[in-house]
C-alpha cells in the first residue's frame, strides 16, 4: 500500500497555486460576465423578434456561439496561442490563460442568459409595453431584474466550469493548481501534491456554489 508523507509538500507553492487558480477564475467571470451578459440579452430580443434582420442576426450569433461551446476547451486554449499572445503578450502563466477562458466560457454564460430571459414571465413583460417601456427599459428593468436568480445560478455554474478549465490549461504552463498537480503529481509522481491540489479546488467549488446558492435564494421572489 502507497503511504503519502505531506510533510514533503511545498505549501508555499501550494499557497501560490492556490491564489492564481482564484485570480485566473475571478478575472474570467468578470470578463464572461461583461461580454456573455450583453451577448444573452441580444441572443433573447433577435430571438424573440420576427423581423427577418433579427433573425438573421441571431442566426448567425447563434452559429458562432454554438461553434465556440462545440469545441473542446483543450484543443481551443491551443489553437488560439497566438492571438493570446497578441492581446496579453504571453502565452503561459495566469494572463495567458484568461483569453481562452473567457472566450470558452463567454457563448456559454451566453446561453444560460438567454435561457434565463426566456423564462420570464410573458404577463410581465406585456404590461411593461403596454405602459408604453422601451425595449430597452424593458431589459433593464423588467427582464434582468425578473431573471436575477437564473443569471445568478448561471454565474454560478460559470464560475465553477472555469475552475476545471483552469486546472486543464496546466498542461501549456497555465498556472494555478493544475499546473501544479501536473507538475508534480503527474510529471515526478509525488501524489501528495496531486491530493492537496485536488482537495483545494474542491473546497473552492463547494465555496462557489454556496454563495450562489444563499444569493439565488436571496433574489428569489417567494
Amino acid at each position: 500500500m502507497m503511504k503519502l508523507d505531506f510533510s514533503t509538500v511545498n505549501w508555499e507553492e501550494v499557497s501560490t497555486a492556490t491564489t492564481d487558480t482564484f485570480l485566473m477564475m475571478l478575472f474570467s467571470v468578470l470578463f464572461t460576465f461583461i461580454i456573455g451578459l450583453p451577448l444573452g440579452v441580444l441572443l433573447y430580443l433577435t430571438g424573440k423578434s420576427s423581423g427577418a434582420a433579427a433573425k438573421t442576426v441571431y442566426a448567425m450569433l447563434s452559429f458562432i456561439v454554438n461553434i465556440l461551446r462545440s469545441v473542446p476547451f483543450v484543443i481551443l486554449m491551443i489553437a488560439i496561442i497566438p492571438l493570446t499572445r497578441v492581446i496579453m503578450g504571453t502565452s503561459i502563466g495566469v494572463e495567458g490563460t484568461i483569453p481562452p477562458l473567457v472566450i470558452a466560457a463567454a457563448p456559454f454564460f451566453a446561453r444560460l442568459v438567454e435561457t434565463s430571459l426566456r423564462e420570464v414571465d410573458r404577463g410581465v413583460i406585456e404590461a411593461a409595453q403596454a405602459m408604453g417601456a422601451s425595449t430597452w427599459q424593458i431589459v433593464r428593468k423588467v427582464l434582468l431584474p425578473e431573471a436575477m436568480p437564473g443569471l445568478i445560478a448561471g454565474t454560478t455554474i460559470t464560475a465553477v466550469t472555469l475552475v476545471t478549465y483552469t486546472a486543464m490549461s496546466g498542461l501549456i504552463g497555465g498556472g494555478g493548481l493544475g499546473d501544479l498537480a501536473i507538475r508534480y503529481g503527474y510529471h515526478r509522481y509525488e501524489f501528495e501534491v496531486m491530493i492537496v491540489s485536488i482537495v483545494v479546488m474542491v473546497l473552492l467549488v463547494q465555496v462557489l456554489q454556496w454563495i450562489g446558492d444563499a444569493l439565488v435564494r436571496k433574489y428569489t421572489r417567494k
